[in-house]
């Protein structure tokens, strides 16, 4: 157990059977009454952000989470199979605990960072930018240049990107997952 007192930022508290993660925290001392603590609170499942004052010195359970290295397999239907890198374990995963806005760039192989709370998975973060294949785009015309426009195409995983004119159906690139953006061309 700890105190408010012991807040300090991304530090992971239960409050009653949900993990917050602490964005920010403010010791608040009105001209009437006790202190208080405001917090600015992130669900750790769901990413909600969440607002809430606590008394000066009331007691929070801490929780730690433990990052651990692991590696997509494949999914069957619609659990992702994951293999803990540390202790070589086959976990199942629903699509709800990925996030849609990963899934469309999960790639077999690809090595992610799990959120173990206890012995549970209870998130996977895929790397801030990965390297696929374009599988469908519309052809490149000589002249195109890379301050041109843009254009969609759809990536080995099924994610759709808008890319320079100049790319065709075949070339890798690297793209950031977090915006779908794409970055640069990557080596094959």
């Amino acid at each position: 157990m700890a105190t408010t007192a012991d807040f300090r930022n991304g530090m992971t508290i239960n409050l009653d059977g949900t993990l917050f993660t602490i964005m920010f925290f403010q010791h608040h001392k009105p001209g009437k009454g006790n202190t208080v603590v405001r917090t600015k609170l992130r669900n750790v499942l769901t990413g909600a952000v969440l607002e809430k004052t606590f008394r000066a010195g009331e007691r929070i359970d801490e929780v730690r989470l433990e990052h651990r290295p692991m590696q997509y397999s494949y999914n069957d239907g619609n659990l992702y199979y994951f293999m803990d890198q540390q202790t070589y374990d086959s976990i199942p995963l629903s699509g709800e605990v990925i996030g849609d806005d990963q899934l469309k760039y999960l790639k077999e192989g690809m090595e992610c960072d799990g959120l173990v709370h206890g012995e549970r998975v209870i998130a996977v973060d895929l790397p801030n930018f990965v390297t696929l294949a374009i599988v469908e785009t519309d052809p490149g015309v000589r002249g195109d240049t890379a301050t041109g426009g843009t254009k969609p195409a759809k990536l080995e995983t099924g994610a759709v990107v808008q890319v320079p004119l100049f790319l065709n159906e075949g070339d890798v690139i690297r793209v950031d997952r977090r915006e779908d953006k794409y970055m640069e061309r990557a080596n094959k």
